[in-house]
């Protein structure tokens, strides 16, 4: 069992470079980092959890598999490009999104989330 919760310790991560083709990131303001940690599934399976945390920036991306994500530290906004549809989330807010949606990631302060995706044809 995985224990998350707003504010706690969430363990090592490791460095993930923005660097997947699939999902064309786009750097427009900053020099955002990201870390983060598989916790099940990933690469070869239809489903993946973990954590990923960020530095403050704002970069552009095309999400990879549908996403329930919840902050567990720092405050970002999410703005969904195809419809304009803008979500600010702080600690303990969780948000969905959909396979495929081109969203921009503006990280005004450190943000950690803890995730699920699934994807029917595998990450």
């Amino acid at each position: 069992m995985f224990k998350y919760a707003p504010g706690g310790d969430v363990g090592p991560l490791e460095h993930w470079p923005f660097d997947n083709p699939a999902s064309d990131y786009q750097i427009r303001e900053g020099s955002p980092q990201a870390s983060g940690r598989m916790d099940a599934g990933g690469p070869g399976h239809t489903t993946r959890t973990g954590i990923w945390r960020c530095t403050k920036g704002i970069f552009e991306c095309t999400e990879q598999g549908d996403e329930l994500m919840t902050v567990l530290s720092g405050r970002c906004r999410l703005t969904n490009k195809a419809n304009g549809h803008t979500q600010e989330l702080a600690p303990g807010d969780s948000l969905f999104v959909r396979d495929g949606s081109r969203v921009v990631w503006d990280i005004g302060e450190e943000v950690t989330k803890v995730f699920f995706g699934h994807k029917s044809d595998g990450f």
